[in-house]
């Protein structure tokens, strides 16, 4: 292929990419998103890395932890729009206060984060949370975002390298992985998770665990990472500031409450 010929042809294949046969509605909020993967190659995915993280990190055999984290991510999982999902729920043995749910319904819940969970309506929030990743289908949409900045950068880079700019080729490449991380994969980010906080907020209520849980749990983990020392700017990170999180559950209140079933 000839030089000159390259930025075409990378064009070309961003459009057949992204073209339409991409686009799809993320259930509950109907948000428009590109995702270029199909489900089932994602929980195909899902099924093989929860395989072998099981075979990498410890397990808890704590019985109090399993019983609640069953009882709970069934309540969630009964409410959850994931056709096909394998649900399992593990508790695994580390300090890190963090929990997941990959696209085959595998749930992954870490004993560091249970106290801060506190009761079965913290930990729903922390459950709904990552079980609406997974419903909205949220990792096919990154790996879709990472091919398509990967096709950007070989289109912008070799724009740079056949124009009169190409000595400042290093400067300008810097300058664009900066300006797409800073610009597109740290907000597409934030707006993920905030797009969980509302789903799984509402699965939540479903299950019959008060939405007003959610707000009290992220004031805990806000107080938790406080003493973690957690100082990174707005801008840099990958999750909404646990300020804004608070705000916007409080905001989203009488949404879920209208959907709120005791039991």
């Amino acid at each position: 292929m000839q030089p000159h010929r390259k930025p075409f042809f990378l064009i070309a294949l961003i459009v057949l990419l992204f073209g339409g046969s991409g686009c799809q509605t993320v259930p509950e909020t109907g948000r428009h998103q590109i995702n270029i993967f199909s489900a089932s190659d994602e929980m195909q995915l899902g099924l093989t890395s929860f395989t072998q993280m099981k075979k990498e990190v410890p397990i808890s055999r704590d019985p109090k932890a399993n019983e609640q984290v069953q009882r709970v991510g069934r309540r969630i999982a009964a409410v959850a729009n994931l056709p096909g999902a394998q649900w399992e729920f593990v508790v695994f043995d580390s300090k890190e206060a963090n929990a997941f749910c990959l696209p085959g319904g595998k749930v992954g819940v870490y004993t560091g984060i249970l106290p801060i969970c506190r009761d079965d309506a913290g930990l729903a929030t922390v459950i709904g949370h990552e079980v609406a990743h997974a419903v909205a289908r949220h990792g096919g949409e990154r790996m879709t975002e990472a091919v398509g900045l990967q096709v950007g950068t070989e289109v912008a880079s070799s724009w740079v390298d056949q124009s009169r700019y190409a000595k400042y080729g290093p400067l300008m490449k810097n300058a664009w992985g900066l300006g797409t991380q800073l610009g597109v994969a740290l907000p597409h980010s934030r707006l993920q998770e905030s797009e969980a906080d509302e789903i799984g907020l509402l699965y939540m209520a479903r299950a019959g665990y008060t939405p007003a849980a959610a707000v009290e749990f992220w004031q805990r983990f806000a107080d938790f990472n406080r003493q973690q020392g957690g100082d990174t700017p707005w801008f840099l990170r990958t999750h909404p500031t646990d300020a804004q999180r608070v705000d916007r559950l409080r905001a989203l209140q009488p949404k879920a409450q209208a959907q709120f079933k005791p039991q």
